[in-house]
């Protein structure tokens, strides 16, 4: 089995973590010698942002408004993973990067400087309806109506666009998915696409 490369893009609500980890499991079974690397950037933001550092401050400050960071965080969170853990013979996992289109651009970059053969774009579809029903049904003290509207909308404006760069790229294998079922069924959707 040759190592996979995997991005993955859903809004908040539409089960893209869930279903980023059934598909790692998956692979860990069927290629048990073989490394994950799994990089979910919202995770490794908010660890940065409870650091003691400026960058750490500047970030919380930001985040506190509801304002976005700027590009250059995110990608040197994932290029600095990359560029420390990667050995070329791993499958790879992208959750919640890229977010914006140069953000896309340069995640490409990264793909093709690492020489990843025949990566595969997930992208999972879900109404903003179905994703707000999803994320009240979690209980966490951030899922306001006024903040799940507002990382939609957010999702709608930005990471449309990143989706649209690997759309139109004829070296990704581009899969929409239909997120409004069941996690298993979503789950053998995936499979079947990818050919597990």
């Amino acid at each position: 089995m040759q190592p996979q490369t995997f991005i993955f893009f859903g809004p908040s609500g539409s089960g893209k973590g869930t279903q980023s980890e059934l598909l790692m499991a998956k692979l860990k079974n069927k290629d048990p010698e073989r490394k994950i690397i799994y990089i979910e950037t919202g995770k490794k933001f908010r660890e940065l942002a409870e650091g003691n550092s400026y960058t750490a401050k500047l970030i919380k400050d930001l985040l506190g408004k509801g304002e976005l960071t700027p590009e250059f965080l995110p990608i040197w969170i994932w290029t600095e993973y990359l560029v420390k853990n990667i050995s070329g013979d791993e499958h790879l996992f992208f959750d919640g990067s890229p977010r914006k289109p140069d953000e896309a651009f340069i995640l490409d970059s990264a793909i093709k400087f690492y020489k990843r053969e025949n990566p595969i774009v997930i992208s999972i579809e879900v109404s903003d309806e179905w994703a707000t029903k999803l994320l009240k049904g979690r209980d966490r003290s951030d899922d306001t109506d006024e903040e799940i509207k507002k990382r939609l909308s957010w999702y709608h404006q930005n990471v449309k666009e990143a989706i649209t760069y690997f759309k139109n790229n004829p070296d990704y294998k581009f899969i929409p998915i239909n997120g409004e079922r069941t996690i298993e069924e979503v789950h053998q959707d995936i499979m079947i696409q990818v050919g597990l």
